[in-house]
């Protein structure tokens, strides 16, 4: 290089799953068969109406150029309506801000509200982004603990604990929970609302996985009293509306927020093409029959994962929402990445190892849902097939 790479990056690595990809398309090219249950890349299709929307506008010849950056008024409406279908949430249209995909906007919100030296609070274990747009900000990324042992929710005296040291700005939530699958209660999402603004932060929910083999009706921060005033909300179309590769999001919440993270993305973007979002008005407004057949199809891919992590002597929780599994690799490994790897490398089946979301997902794997069923069942009888060779190596 001429030139040194910047500061920044230091403490910043390129993402797990674009390394780890490339070493299973690797493979592939090799003629191996690989079973990818890492990724949660929906792998079913978009609502007929959602690609028909995007068929139609796309073959007008007016369609095609730069659009307004904060989406059209049509997209704005769409997204405020189905808040208040889905969430029970009244938003104005000047509370949502349409996002090219919500990783997006965590980057924007970091760089929109944080100062070098500033604190955030990010979940352990936890989505890594959140923690990256944090340390790309030049802000300093702070781990609050989830642990099994409490049901992975936030613990109230270690937060306490670590606020009083000073500095802090923000705190991200992740609620239905990515990796563990946990989804918390209305009280939780109340007690953080209360103790985010006794101490003056701004409390972020990413919210993507809430209709997703969903248990319950599906919660917003947003519906907490008195959220609006230090609180904003993720979402996105990619894993609800099986929307991964088409990057459509939006945040929500009081307009004076949202302007300040339209400074950002304003010079960064120049809008999302417009059959994109016609597209996305359309998805919005899938009815729950769509939803429901797809929770089916999850369902039932649930169950196979579920016979997949008892055949590899797993423990798991079996009420976990969203589209992956969280489990706990037997004590009798020693080394989970080397036992993934040979996973990968001799029985051709791809799992996420829980070390990539934090420390506190150091024994356990995350098993993905968006495989064919047929699949899962042939990943089954791989390490049917394989379990003594396994274990001969591992115990």
């Amino acid at each position: 290089m001429i030139i040194p790479k910047a500061n920044r990056l230091e403490h910043v690595q390129e993402y797990f799953f674009s390394r780890k990809l490339a070493e299973v398309r690797a493979l592939q090219a090799q003629g191996k068969s690989i079973i990818n249950l890492g990724i949660g890349s929906p792998d079913m299709a978009p609502s007929a109406a959602t690609v028909e929307a995007l068929t139609q506008s796309a073959q007008q010849t007016t369609t095609h150029g730069y659009q307004p950056y904060n989406g059209t008024a049509r997209l704005r409406q769409a997204m405020q309506q189905w808040y208040q279908q889905q969430y029970g949430v009244a938003l104005t249209e000047q509370e949502v801000l349409p996002l090219a995909g919500s990783k997006e906007g965590i980057f924007h919100i970091s760089m929109a509200f944080l100062n070098p030296g500033d604190k955030v609070l990010v979940p352990n274990p936890g989505y890594p982004a959140y923690a990256a747009a944090a340390r790309l900000a030049g802000a300093e990324a702070v781990n609050y603990t989830l642990e099994a042992a409490n049901d992975w929710l936030p613990q109230e005296a270690e937060l306490e604990q670590l606020v009083t040291q000073g500095g802090y700005k923000m705190m991200w939530i992740n609620y239905p929970h990515m990796p563990t699958g946990k989804a918390a209660a209305s009280h939780t999402l109340q007690e953080l609302v209360a103790f985010t603004q006794k101490h003056g932060l701004l409390l972020l929910n990413d919210n993507p996985y809430s209709l997703v083999l969903q248990q319950q009706e599906p919660i917003s921060l947003l519906s907490m009293a008195g959220a609006k005033s230090n609180c904003l909300e993720l979402n996105s179309l990619s894993k609800s509306h099986n929307m991964a590769g088409w990057r459509v999001g939006m945040v929500l919440g009081q307009q004076v927020y949202l302007a300040a993270i339209l400074a950002v993305k304003s010079n960064l973007d120049s809008g999302q093409l417009l059959p994109v979002q016609e597209a996305a008005i359309a998805a919005l407004q899938n009815n729950t029959a769509w939803h429901a057949d797809r929770n089916a199809v999850y369902a039932e891919r649930k169950q196979l994962a579920q016979l997949l992590l008892d055949e590899l002597e797993c423990v798991y929780q079996p009420n976990q929402v969203g589209m992956f599994l969280w489990a706990r690799v037997p004590e009798s490994i020693a080394d989970v990445e080397a036992y993934l790897d040979t996973l990968l490398h001799k029985q051709g089946l791809f799992l996420t190892p829980g070390n990539i979301f934090g420390s506190q997902g150091e024994r356990y794997i995350r098993v993905s849902l968006c495989a064919p069923a047929a699949q899962i069942s042939e990943a089954i009888n791989r390490i049917k097939s394989s379990k003594e060779t396994l274990t001969q190596v591992y115990l």
